[in-house]
């Protein structure tokens, strides 16, 4: 026995040696190549991009998600999720080349200073930002900066001839990961989520509280084109509607342990029946969520099969600042479905171009086009209901993709910026007459109609750019969605996304069918 025990012991240390030996060799096989090429290359090489082009390729032969990025984007990638930024505080957009603001943040920096919604920033500190051909970045970079220094802004405001000077200090600025929540019923209260970042679970409480204290006992939960986020905080917000203990997901991999993740306490909102949102741009933590209240029959999902994103990434710290997110697990749903999609390896396009072929095979628009294997059949955990793996949750009721409600011209006025530079316009000459005439949202809603001439303007600068109606059909078909559109529009610059929301979604097949299933 002893004899066995020697003899095993050094051949896992011969195994071992070996192992660390040939990875050695692996590596100084790496430096030689990279040490040749920047010494005795024709041409001077970049090293540092060449390392990084070095690591992206290594990178790209792995799964889709597996990915590496440099300082600049580590930044830009974490700021949504973390919460906050540091900056004026204000939400704007560009008109023609000038920067006109739309909302001031409540409590921040410019409104504090004094800015308004309308004003024209046209400088900060001795440089031109309008009429310059700036870009929407470098205006960005110039407006931003560390906590406590100072913005010195020069501002045209309607109505005042002279040129305004205000020194905004700029603060940390929140970033919101709840888009809307208000009451659509008296009982019936939606809650959309953006994304899941750091402060996305206490946003969802207060939101929630919020919502009860005006009587809501329902809940629409609108996970529509969430990418995901911090799966931790898609745990938190899933534990609210689950019973203490209830699995929400699991995690597995080649060398990581399986890990439960499971409601920690008795949820806030047990006991309300529960619709939630999805569609084809539903992914990740939106997915983890989807899948625990499916699989725990706590509430039905409506839309469409979700993205299909269920691989686990470990973010790897770099020297620089830069960092690699490598795919370490899978996320399996509480009856064990596996979130993610087939793919394969190193075909990154194929997969990109997924919800396009989804398309194309009919699946965003025909229900009887989605066919699924029986190996692929599962069952939820308390009803036994039928549900199916093979990437993506497929919801419990299917909603088409209207592809008749959003026209062609609809789509080419959208992304000529036809519609958003005319209502910036129209906004610009009637916001405070349109405050004195609705001084509630709700008279807003019930009483404004878009007018004709702000509709007439947004075709005449599709002519502009080359976009006209086919016919007077598609015209026609066009017109109630344009309407609804800037009607939503018009309310989000007056008030904010979630009044924006109340008024879009009056057309949405997927919030009527939520409704239905809550009467």
């Amino acid at each position: 026995m002893k004899r066995l025990f020697i003899a095993t012991f050094v051949l896992l240390n011969s195994v071992a040696a070996f192992a660390q030996h040939t990875t050695q060799e692996y590596l100084r096989k790496l430096s030689i190549a990279e040490m040749a090429i920047n010494n005795l290359y024709v041409d001077s090489v970049d090293e540092n991009k060449l390392i990084e082009d070095g690591i992206r390729g290594m990178l790209e032969k792995l799964d889709p998600h597996s990915s590496y990025s440099n300082p600049k984007e580590v930044k830009q990638m974490n700021e949504p999720l973390n919460g906050s930024f540091e900056g004026i505080g204000v939400q704007f957009n560009m008109m023609e080349d000038t920067l006109i603001v739309i909302q001031t943040i409540t409590k921040g920096p410019s409104e504090r200073a004094g800015i308004m919604a309308g004003d024209r920033i046209v400088g900060v500190a001795d440089t031109a930002i309008a009429g310059v051909k700036m870009s929407r970045e470098e205006i960005m970079r110039r407006l931003r900066g560390p906590k406590g220094t100072i913005a010195r802004l020069k501002v045209v405001r309607s109505g005042i001839k002279d040129t305004l000077h205000f020194n905004v200090v700029r603060d940390k600025i929140p970033v919101k990961s709840i888009d809307a929540a208000y009451m659509m019923t008296p009982t019936v209260g939606l809650i959309r989520i953006g994304n899941f970042g750091a402060t996305t679970y206490n946003e969802f409480m207060e939101a929630m509280r919020r919502l009860q204290d005006k009587g809501m006992r329902d809940m629409i939960l609108d996970l529509q084109g969430n990418g995901g986020g911090y799966l931790q905080a898609a745990a938190n917000i899933a534990s609210e509607f689950l019973q203490e203990g209830e699995l929400i997901v699991y995690t597995e991999g080649r060398r990581v342990p399986r890990q439960e993740y499971r409601a920690d306490s008795q949820g806030m909102f047990r006991n309300g029946r529960v619709v939630v949102l999805v569609d084809e741009y539903t992914a990740s933590a939106a997915e983890i969520v989807t899948g625990a209240i499916q699989d725990q029959d706590r509430g039905q999902v409506v839309g469409r099969r979700t993205f299909g994103k269920g691989l686990v990434q470990r973010p790897i710290d770099l020297p620089d600042g830069s960092m690699i997110r490598l795919t370490i697990a899978h996320y399996y749903t509480p009856s064990g479905r596996c979130i993610q999609k087939p793919y394969v390896k190193g075909k990154q396009k194929d997969y990109a171009m997924d919800v396009m072929n989804r398309l194309k095979h009919g699946e965003l628009t025909n229900k009887d086009s989605i066919h699924f294997a029986d190996s692929l059949k599962f069952y939820t955990l308390h009803e036994k209901r039928l549900v199916y793996g093979g990437g993506g949750i497929m919801p419990d009721h299917f909603i088409p993709l209207d592809t008749t409600h959003y026209t062609r011209l609809h789509r080419e006025l959208v992304a000529k910026n036809a519609v958003v530079s005319q209502n910036l316009r129209y906004m610009d000459k009637n916001r405070k007459q349109l405050l004195k005439q609705y001084p509630t949202f709700q008279r807003f809603k019930e009483r404004f109609e878009v007018p004709q001439s702000l509709i007439d303007n947004v075709m005449r600068e599709g002519e502009k750019q080359k976009v006209k109606p086919k016919d007077d059909e598609e015209l026609q078909r066009t017109l109630p969605t344009l309407r609804l559109q800037l009607k939503a529009l018009i309310a989000r610059d007056l008030w904010d996304m979630s009044e924006y929301y109340s008024i879009f979604y009056e057309d949405s097949e997927i919030v009527k069918k939520a409704l239905e299933l809550l009467k």
